[in-house]
């Protein structure tokens, strides 16, 4: 496609390139002009057609909308402006410094702008902010074929056609139809008597990422937003969702890894950027561990009485991490997908604490095995301290992975910041205390 597009503009073909760009998917684009010169990127965004340049401009990243904005002129794009979804222009307002946004707005109509500062005055994370204007509304007292032609007079105009939604003349919702409805109804069929008039709805200070698990739950291409007053004043197509699903899943990963988390790129964010981002958990897990060596410390007679004693360390220290990491995460992945609420607290750590049990002494059985190979059938109090090890730890391990999750959802923080780093630094100080703690009892050091 690269090498085509290129030839195509050495050859001053530029009919032909503006055919041949017609055939490629909006979504396509933004990986092509990674790998283009900003000239090139000009010729080809002007050479498309109207629509296709707004769908194309949608889907590129911040950084390249910003790149694009300063190389178009000022009826260039407001002929973007003027074809993207009001929920799109919103996006891109929020990602574009000050003075490209006073670029952009002087290019929106006046009416258009007053929609616009609307959808920006909700709270960040809300279904307001992510919804759109733009969806069909029928009557009623409408008759099918009534309602067909309404939706070919504004359809061209609105981001979905395929759901409508029957109002009132206060604009309360009281029904919803597919445009499949329509088409098996017979033309003189009234809307009132085929609409569903069973309509899920949410307000406009929905929590978006709730918003968004509604589509997997009722398989929904769109979602109705009301206000206070129950007044539709918007909708989520599932498009946004997916988008909001995928920055929440990307922002979980980046707590889990203890990352701070970051709207750019990999690519496109700078290494002091990267290490700003990580450096402030490194500090804390760095001065956590303190605890694990203080208490090695504290034990240094009895891996000096016996030093193999310390050979042990890693794998129980590892072992420990390993157990807490699998729990937290599908504990974290449990409440991302409501399958885990905190009311199941004790159902989740009992279940849990069974699993150590079995894991802890399947561990420990095999190390018993390893050890009367590795140093003879003579080491069975060394046998036992490891193996006794690996079960408390197993067991420890495995409930702090579903207690830590749990507190920070009930403290309302996101129970991502309670995953593999920090429940491994905690576990590796009690994998060392209860470690040696047994070594000092059965050899009685």
């Amino acid at each position: 496609m690269k090498k085509k597009i290129l030839d195509l503009i050495e050859e001053q073909k530029l009919n032909d390139l503006k055919k041949y760009l017609e055939t490629i998917n909006s979504a396509d684009f933004p990986r092509l002009f990674e790998e283009l010169e900003e000239e090139n990127i000009l010729i080809i965004y002007r050479l498309l057609t109207k629509e296709k340049a707004a769908e194309v401009f949608a889907e590129l990243k911040p950084y390249m909308q910003e790149k694009l904005i300063n190389c178009l002129t000022d009826v260039e794009l407001e002929n973007v402006t003027d074809e993207m979804f009001f929920d799109d222009e919103v996006d891109l307002i929020e990602e574009m410094p000050s003075n490209v946004v006073k670029r952009i707005l002087k290019t929106v109509k006046p009416e258009d702008r007053k929609i616009i500062n609307e959808l920006l005055n909700y709270p960040e994370n809300t279904a307001g902010t992510i919804m759109t204007t733009e969806f069909v509304d029928l009557k009623e007292n409408m008759t099918v074929e009534e309602a067909f032609k309404k939706i070919r007079e504004i359809g061209l105009d609105k981001e979905t056609i395929y759901t409508c939604y029957v109002l009132t003349t206060d604009r309360k919702i009281v029904g919803v139809i597919d445009v499949k409805d329509l088409l098996i109804s017979e033309p003189k069929d009234f809307i009132k008597n085929i609409m569903n008039p069973n309509v899920i709805t949410v307000s406009t200070l929905t929590d978006q990422e709730k918003v968004a698990k509604m589509f997997d739950k009722y398989n929904f291409f769109a979602i109705p937003v009301v206000d206070r007053e129950q007044r539709l004043v918007g909708i989520i197509t599932i498009d946004d969702a997916i988008d909001v699903l995928q920055d929440e899943i990307q922002e979980d990963f980046e707590k889990m890894a203890a990352v701070i988390p970051n709207d750019q790129s990999y690519f496109k964010t700078s290494v002091f950027k990267h290490a700003r981002n990580r450096i402030v958990w490194l500090i804390f897990l760095m001065f956590t561990s303190i605890i694990t060596g203080t208490i090695l410390a504290h034990y240094e007679n009895a891996f000096v009485s016996l030093p193999i004693l310390v050979s042990f360390v890693p794998l129980l220290m590892d072992t420990g991490g390993n157990c807490g990491s699998q729990t937290s995460t599908l504990v974290i992945r449990g409440f991302s997908q409501d399958e885990i609420r905190l009311k199941d607290f004790f159902k989740v750590w009992w279940k849990e604490i069974r699993v150590a049990v079995l894991v802890g002494i399947a561990l420990a059985i095999i190390n018993t095995f390893r050890i009367f190979i590795q140093y003879g059938t003579g080491q069975l109090q060394l046998a036992l301290v490891v193996g006794l090890t690996l079960v408390i730890i197993a067991i420890l391990a495995k409930s702090l992975g579903c207690i830590l999750p749990m507190l920070a959802k009930r403290l309302k923080l996101d129970p991502a910041l309670m995953a593999s780093p920090l429940i491994t630094t905690i576990v590796d100080s009690c994998s060392v205390f209860v470690y040696f703690q047994l070594a000092v009892l059965i050899f009685g050091l």
